[in-house]
């Protein structure tokens, strides 16, 4: 399955189960571990371990296999990796304070650039 088919796929099975905020964020010119984020807010830990639970379920039907799921004991950040496709579920408050959109937002720039 292509990465933008991926994405489709999950975005389509957020919104159906109700997460809030879905935002996807192009990576693949700031990191070669995959090409997309999608992050998206859980009204509580449970939750997030529920909407990526839908989304395994979802992803295998159409023949992806995870490659692994972090923070699934009820927390406030579930990370599913699909390998292209990196989703993120994270309560409203973690995502307040971790704020990966800043974070990959970033460019590229150089200490030097910095500097000026």
């Amino acid at each position: 399955m292509q990465s933008n088919e991926l994405v489709k796929l999950i975005e389509a099975e957020l919104d159906l189960r109700k997460a809030q905020n879905i935002t996807l964020l192009d990576v693949q010119d700031k990191t070669s571990i995959t090409d997309y984020m999608i992050v998206a807010t859980a009204t509580s830990g449970r939750h997030a371990k529920a909407l990526c639970d839908y989304v395994v379920e979802k992803v295998k039907e159409n023949g992806v296999m995870p490659l692994g799921m972090e923070g699934q004991m009820i927390s406030d950040w579930v990370l599913l990796d699909l390998g292209d496709v990196i989703l993120h579920v994270m309560t409203g408050q973690a995502r307040e304070l971790y704020q990966l959109e800043k974070l990959w937002s970033v460019s590229g720039s150089s200490p030097e650039s910095a500097e000026k």
